[in-house]
């Protein structure tokens, strides 16, 4: 059984906190108690209340709980834009409670809530006091969603004393982790949200295997990635596998299968590990007889016969501290880039602040020898004298002579000292690359399936546990069960490389479980198509995928209209799993959900050749599922730079009220190879001036230029 340092691990993988003290003084007279179940939160208190004028004007409510470190922050509109509900942000990993203040555009969660008539609900998810680890004698519930709960009642004795008396209806949406907590939190309280939109989901299986399988196609691959993306590219010859050798194909047939997205891979230079470098120091502690004994030396293990792809990529090298190197100088030799606030609570980047240094403690090492040239994803610092000896830490990156950190401890990093031998070695992160191969789950995963022989065993050696379980339990205190009372709609990403889109589907057949053919009356499950995991409107390159941020938005408009009208949403996606990889139909009608959809012709084809000069004709359909709004725009990038500065014009299709076309016509000035790229957004309205609830996609074509 693991120990309380592997909790520890976990839960830190799972849970950042931030406390603040407040001054505790009641602005509010409240007309009644707060009665809570929940004993632990039945004190709450305001000490900020105040009208705001950014993003939109609004009273702004701050306050906490006394005897505990949680805090919250409420937003309310005017009372004539209140319409009876509030939404609440749940973030990926416990962090503060102002998270959205100075976020812009559709990123503006309390001016979206505003504009939707709701009040917004922000919180620290409770602090230092939600810390629960075993032997700690918290409940590790507290930080999952038992804090959160206890500021959405209370939000509600707020709202009556500010709107009148009434019961305002609540609905929470948290993305990655954030998603994990807000299930967690829908499941196990009654009465406290109506309903919920977890986004960009996984499952009990997905931490650690859908980041090491990745990064091993990562280190077996990285040659390959420029002829896979063009074979998938569209105009590309579609066999993603010509020309790998056995261990390449056998590498992406893995990744594939075990469901990351192929065309994703067009972000192999900038994607990195994500949060496999805080998740692998809880691997290593959990099994460390795997990492230190067998993957090196039992038949099974890749690393007792190990291919010459991974001897050439592993290092052993001793050497000495020369100094240490603080975040500022870093950032300023290029090793590595500087932080930004509006990466919190973010769901695809909130695991950065998990173990931040302090600003007087160093984030990297000089060394006194050189590293090899390799193309290193991370490794281990073995501290091996002074008053650390014996310590590890996570290496992010090397550089000739320099280490860059991950997440570390800072007392551990107090200790080291100019001169203290040490060791650079990525062993056992190598290892860690095929743990997936021996964590086969149950049945019910279907994507396990390829490690499974004729008669169901596992074809590789079996660890003596799970660890998907026990991270997932860290973050949102118990396994989903797809029990909950209210209505949810469930959004997931059909590029996402860290929560797979089959898992939304797991989640979905849990529900069907409990509900069974009454599903549709409570339960949606929409696919974003071309959209990442992360939830931001600025894309690594958006000539290839959009910000789901609108889809997001709607749904909680649609989710208050189901609860409190009973409009019903849009359906459910329709799509099918094969392979672990979800397929959705090419057309909306069919598609359905509420995401357009785009056929793009160059020259009546998906890939044309021409000659500089020559005008090159576009045309396009653009069709929106039925009765989910209007197209609103159009924008070209004719050459692949991501502007996206020609405005579209829109033609109605007069047989189809749901569709529109676009044409264009472009000269190309200079030779070589282009994809140009039509974004369109819809509106659920036809409008076109509103920054929020825009449901984006894209579509491309190649154009060979001679």
């Amino acid at each position: 059984m693991p120990g309380k340092y592997l909790y520890k691990i976990l839960f830190i993988a799972a849970v950042m906190h931030t406390s603040f003290a407040h001054a505790q003084n009641n602005l509010i007279s409240l007309d009644k108690p707060f009665l809570t179940k929940d004993t632990l939160f039945k004190a709450p208190y305001i000490d900020k209340d105040e009208w705001r004028d950014a993003p939109v004007r609004h009273r702004y409510v701050h306050g906490g709980f006394r005897g505990t470190d949680t805090r919250f922050s409420f937003y309310f509109p005017s009372k004539e834009k209140y319409q009876g509900h509030f939404f609440q942000y749940i973030t990926p990993v416990p962090d503060n409670e102002n998270l959205s203040q100075g976020a812009s555009g559709e990123e503006d969660k309390i001016g979206f809530s505003i504009t939707s008539g709701a009040y917004f609900i922000e919180t620290n998810g409770g602090g230092s006091a939600g810390m629960g680890m075993p032997g700690s004698g918290i409940d590790p519930t507290i930080g999952a969603y038992r804090a959160n709960a206890a500021c959405a009642q209370y939000s509600r004795i707020v709202a009556a004393q500010i709107y009148g008396e009434h019961r305002a209806f609540g609905y929470a949406f948290g993305g990655s982790g954030g998603a994990y907590r807000t299930i967690g939190g829908i499941e196990n309280t009654e009465d406290v949200w109506d309903g919920a939109v977890p986004y960009v989901v996984g499952s009990p299986m997905a931490i650690p295997n859908v980041f090491s399988v990745r990064m091993h196609a990562m280190r077996v691959l990285k040659n390959k990635f420029p002829q896979i993306n063009d074979a998938l590219e569209p105009g590309g010859s579609g066999d993603m596998y010509a020309g790998l050798n056995v261990e390449e194909k056998e590498a992406l047939q893995e990744a594939t299968k075990l469901g990351f997205p192929p065309k994703s891979w067009f972000g192999y230079k900038t994607m990195g590990i994500h949060a496999f470098g805080v998740l692998y120091q809880g691997m290593a502690m959990a099994d460390r007889k795997y990492f230190y004994d067998d993957f090196w030396k039992l038949p099974g293990y890749l690393g007792s016969n190990a291919p010459a792809s991974l001897l050439k990529a592993r290092i052993q090298k001793s050497s000495k501290i020369k100094i240490g190197i603080l975040e500022d100088q870093a950032v300023q030799i290029g090793l590595m880039s500087p932080r930004s606030d509006r990466e919190r609570g973010t769901a695809d980047l909130a695991w950065k602040g998990i173990g931040q240094k302090e600003g007087t403690m160093p984030v990297a090492f000089q060394i006194e020898d050189s590293l090899p040239d390799i193309d290193f994803l991370g490794g281990d610092l073995i501290i091996k004298s002074g008053a650390a000896s014996g310590k590890t830490l996570f290496i992010t990156k090397i550089a000739g002579d320099k280490i860059l950190l991950g997440a570390v401890d800072p007392k551990i990093l107090a200790l080291i000292k100019a001169g203290d031998e040490i060791q650079v070695d990525n062993s056992n992160f190598l290892a860690a690359q095929t743990y997936y191969r021996h964590q086969v789950p149950g049945k019910e995963y279907h994507v396990w399936d390829q490690f499974r022989d004729s008669t169901g065993k596992p074809i590789y050696p079996q660890r003596p546990m799970l660890l998907g379980p026990l991270f997932t339990r860290a973050a949102s205190g118990v396994l989903p069960r797809g029990k909950f009372k209210g209505k949810m709609i469930v959004l997931s990403s059909l590029w996402d490389r860290e929560a797979f889109p089959w898992q939304a589907d797991w989640y979905r057949s849990k529900v069907k479980e409990n509900l069974g053919d009454s599903i549709d009356n409570y339960f949606r499950l929409w696919y974003t198509d071309h959209a990442l995991h992360g939830d931001a409107t600025k894309q690594e390159d958006p000539t290839h995928t959009v910000s789901y941020l609108g889809v997001l938005e709607q749904a909680l408009r649609d989710l208050s209209n189901w609860v409190e009208k009973g409009i019903a949403p849009p359906s459910t996606t329709n799509y099918k799993i094969e392979d672990g990889q979800v397929i959705v139909p090419s057309s909306a009608s069919d598609r359905k959900g509420i995401q357009p959809t785009i056929t793009l012709k160059v020259n009546r084809s998906n890939r044309a050749e021409t000659k500089t000069g020559v005008p090159v004709s576009f045309i396009a359909v653009i069709e929106v599922p039925p009765n989910t709004g209007k197209v609103v725009s159009a924008e070209w990038d004719f050459e692949g730079v991501g502007t996206f500065s020609v405005q579209g014009k829109l033609i109605t299709q007069s047989k189809k009220t749901n569709e529109v076309m676009v044409n264009a016509t472009h000269i190309f000035s200079q030779p070589g190879t282009f994809f140009t790229t039509l974004r369109v957004a819809s509106e659920r309205q036809g409008n076109a001036k509103t920054p929020f609830a825009r449901i984006q996609n894209l579509e491309r074509v190649r154009v060979v230029v001679k």
